[in-house]
Protein backbone atom coordinates (compact mmCIF):
# COMPACT_ATOMS: atom_id res chain seq x y z
CA UNK A 1 0.00 0.00 0.00
CA UNK A 2 1.23 3.36 -0.97
CA UNK A 3 0.29 7.36 -1.18
CA UNK A 4 -1.03 7.72 -4.40
CA UNK A 5 -0.41 10.90 -4.96
CA UNK A 6 -0.57 14.76 -3.85
CA UNK A 7 2.34 16.19 -0.63
CA UNK A 8 2.98 12.84 0.46
CA UNK A 9 2.46 10.63 -3.05
CA UNK A 10 4.87 7.72 -3.22
CA UNK A 11 5.39 7.03 0.87
CA UNK A 12 4.42 3.49 1.54
CA UNK A 13 2.10 2.74 4.54
CA UNK A 14 1.50 -0.44 6.74
CA UNK A 15 -1.21 -2.32 7.25
CA UNK A 16 -2.76 -3.31 9.80
CA UNK A 17 -2.06 -6.83 11.03
CA UNK A 18 -4.47 -9.72 10.88
CA UNK A 19 -7.52 -10.53 8.81
CA UNK A 20 -9.97 -7.89 11.11
CA UNK A 21 -9.54 -4.98 8.63
CA UNK A 22 -9.31 -5.26 4.31
CA UNK A 23 -7.05 -1.69 3.35
CA UNK A 24 -8.42 -0.58 0.25
CA UNK A 25 -6.13 -1.54 -2.72
CA UNK A 26 -4.22 1.43 -4.47
CA UNK A 27 -6.22 0.52 -7.29
CA UNK A 28 -9.28 1.27 -5.69
CA UNK A 29 -7.86 4.27 -3.69
CA UNK A 30 -6.49 5.85 -7.13
CA UNK A 31 -10.22 5.48 -8.89
CA UNK A 32 -12.07 6.55 -5.73
CA UNK A 33 -9.97 9.97 -5.82
CA UNK A 34 -10.27 10.37 -9.70
CA UNK A 35 -13.82 10.50 -8.90
CA UNK A 36 -14.43 12.88 -5.88
CA UNK A 37 -11.29 14.71 -6.36
CA UNK A 38 -8.61 14.42 -7.57
CA UNK A 39 -7.57 17.69 -5.60
CA UNK A 40 -8.87 19.81 -2.88
CA UNK A 41 -8.74 23.31 -1.63
CA UNK A 42 -9.10 22.56 2.04
CA UNK A 43 -11.59 21.23 3.98
CA UNK A 44 -11.99 18.43 6.58
CA UNK A 45 -12.47 14.50 6.14
CA UNK A 46 -13.97 11.69 8.47
CA UNK A 47 -13.08 8.20 8.45
CA UNK A 48 -15.47 6.52 10.93
CA UNK A 49 -13.84 2.75 10.43
CA UNK A 50 -10.64 4.16 9.12
CA UNK A 51 -8.62 0.52 9.30
CA UNK A 52 -5.22 1.77 8.32
CA UNK A 53 -5.77 5.65 7.51
CA UNK A 54 -4.95 4.95 4.23
CA UNK A 55 -7.95 7.22 2.73
CA UNK A 56 -7.86 10.04 5.40
CA UNK A 57 -3.91 9.98 4.68
CA UNK A 58 -4.29 10.16 0.71
CA UNK A 59 -7.37 12.88 0.87
CA UNK A 60 -5.22 15.52 3.32
CA UNK A 61 -2.37 14.48 0.80
CA UNK A 62 -4.55 15.52 -2.18
CA UNK A 63 -5.18 19.24 -0.31
CA UNK A 64 -7.74 18.23 2.32
CA UNK A 65 -6.61 20.73 5.56
CA UNK A 66 -7.65 18.24 8.62
CA UNK A 67 -8.78 14.85 8.67
CA UNK A 68 -10.11 12.69 12.05
CA UNK A 69 -10.00 9.08 11.87
CA UNK A 70 -12.00 6.65 14.37
CA UNK A 71 -11.48 3.19 14.77
CA UNK A 72 -12.09 0.97 17.65
CA UNK A 73 -9.62 -1.81 17.01
CA UNK A 74 -6.41 -1.09 19.25
CA UNK A 75 -4.39 -2.60 16.18
CA UNK A 76 -5.74 -0.18 13.54
CA UNK A 77 -5.20 2.80 16.04
CA UNK A 78 -1.54 2.06 16.24
CA UNK A 79 -1.39 1.27 12.40
CA UNK A 80 -2.79 4.51 11.80
CA UNK A 81 -0.54 6.26 14.35
CA UNK A 82 2.51 4.85 12.49
CA UNK A 83 1.02 5.77 9.16
CA UNK A 84 0.21 9.23 10.29
CA UNK A 85 3.92 9.46 11.15
CA UNK A 86 5.07 8.96 7.44
CA UNK A 87 3.53 12.38 6.08
CA UNK A 88 5.77 14.17 8.63
CA UNK A 89 2.09 16.43 9.47
CA UNK A 90 0.94 14.75 12.29
CA UNK A 91 -0.86 17.79 13.51
CA UNK A 92 -3.41 17.43 10.19
CA UNK A 93 -4.50 14.51 11.85
CA UNK A 94 -6.96 13.34 14.58
CA UNK A 95 -6.95 9.94 15.87
CA UNK A 96 -10.00 8.89 18.28
CA UNK A 97 -10.28 4.86 19.38
CA UNK A 98 -14.00 4.98 19.81
CA UNK A 99 -16.75 3.15 18.47
CA UNK A 100 -18.24 5.25 15.41
CA UNK A 101 -21.47 5.65 16.81
CA UNK A 102 -20.14 7.40 19.85
CA UNK A 103 -17.60 9.05 18.28
CA UNK A 104 -19.99 10.87 16.06
CA UNK A 105 -22.05 12.33 18.75
CA UNK A 106 -18.95 13.94 20.41
CA UNK A 107 -17.93 15.67 17.58
CA UNK A 108 -21.68 16.82 16.89
CA UNK A 109 -21.08 18.50 20.12
CA UNK A 110 -18.09 20.20 19.35
CA UNK A 111 -19.69 21.35 16.23
CA UNK A 112 -17.08 19.86 14.61
CA UNK A 113 -18.27 19.78 10.25
CA UNK A 114 -17.12 17.46 7.46
CA UNK A 115 -16.65 17.89 3.59
CA UNK A 116 -15.82 14.52 3.11
CA UNK A 117 -16.91 11.26 4.94
CA UNK A 118 -15.38 7.60 4.58
CA UNK A 119 -17.32 4.63 5.17
CA UNK A 120 -15.63 1.62 4.97
CA UNK A 121 -17.39 -0.07 7.60
CA UNK A 122 -16.46 -4.50 8.41
CA UNK A 123 -18.74 -6.05 5.57
CA UNK A 124 -20.72 -7.71 8.10
CA UNK A 125 -21.64 -5.08 9.98
CA UNK A 126 -22.63 -2.02 7.59
CA UNK A 127 -25.15 0.43 8.64
CA UNK A 128 -24.18 2.84 6.62
CA UNK A 129 -27.72 4.46 5.55
CA UNK A 130 -28.55 5.06 9.18
CA UNK A 131 -25.18 6.51 9.70
CA UNK A 132 -25.84 8.93 6.82
CA UNK A 133 -28.79 9.89 8.52
CA UNK A 134 -27.16 10.39 11.97
CA UNK A 135 -24.70 12.32 10.13
CA UNK A 136 -26.89 14.73 8.48
CA UNK A 137 -29.19 14.88 11.40
CA UNK A 138 -26.25 16.26 14.28
CA UNK A 139 -25.40 18.88 11.15
CA UNK A 140 -22.18 17.29 11.18
CA UNK A 141 -21.75 17.98 6.78
CA UNK A 142 -20.76 20.79 5.20
CA UNK A 143 -23.27 22.10 2.00
CA UNK A 144 -22.82 19.61 -0.43
CA UNK A 145 -20.46 17.61 1.32
CA UNK A 146 -19.57 13.77 -0.73
CA UNK A 147 -19.71 10.50 1.34
CA UNK A 148 -17.96 7.70 -0.33
CA UNK A 149 -19.15 4.30 0.78
CA UNK A 150 -16.68 1.44 0.01
CA UNK A 151 -18.77 -2.08 0.42
CA UNK A 152 -18.97 -5.51 -0.80
CA UNK A 153 -21.16 -6.51 -3.57
CA UNK A 154 -24.18 -8.25 -1.06
CA UNK A 155 -24.59 -4.41 0.81
CA UNK A 156 -26.53 -3.13 -2.42
CA UNK A 157 -26.95 0.55 -0.88
CA UNK A 158 -30.13 2.09 -2.53
CA UNK A 159 -29.47 4.92 -4.92
CA UNK A 160 -32.42 7.26 -2.72
CA UNK A 161 -31.14 7.74 0.61
CA UNK A 162 -33.28 10.78 2.22
CA UNK A 163 -31.47 14.37 2.25
CA UNK A 164 -29.05 13.16 0.07
CA UNK A 165 -28.08 13.03 -4.28
CA UNK A 166 -27.17 9.98 -5.62
CA UNK A 167 -23.75 10.06 -7.71
CA UNK A 168 -22.21 7.33 -8.61
CA UNK A 169 -21.65 3.60 -8.40
CA UNK A 170 -18.84 1.81 -9.56
CA UNK A 171 -17.23 -1.80 -9.21
CA UNK A 172 -14.25 -3.01 -8.79
CA UNK A 173 -13.71 -6.89 -8.49
CA UNK A 174 -15.79 -7.67 -5.07
CA UNK A 175 -15.68 -3.59 -4.31
CA UNK A 176 -18.22 -1.41 -4.69
CA UNK A 177 -17.98 2.14 -4.86
CA UNK A 178 -20.91 4.20 -3.86
CA UNK A 179 -20.69 7.97 -3.60
CA UNK A 180 -23.20 10.23 -2.25
CA UNK A 181 -23.34 14.07 -2.19
CA UNK A 182 -25.30 16.06 0.79
CA UNK A 183 -28.47 17.45 -0.88
CA UNK A 184 -30.09 20.97 -0.37
CA UNK A 185 -32.54 19.84 2.16
CA UNK A 186 -32.54 20.93 5.50
CA UNK A 187 -32.34 18.16 8.25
Amino acid sequence: MRIVAGDFGGRRLKAVPGMATRPTTDKVKEAMFNIIGPYFEGGQSLDLFAGSGGLSIEAVSRGIDRAVLIDRQYAAIKTIKDNVAVTKAPERFTILKRDANRAVQELARQGEQFNLVFFDPPYAQQKIVAQMTQLRELHLLTPGARIVCETDQNAELPDDVSGYEFVERRTYGITVLTIYALGSEPA
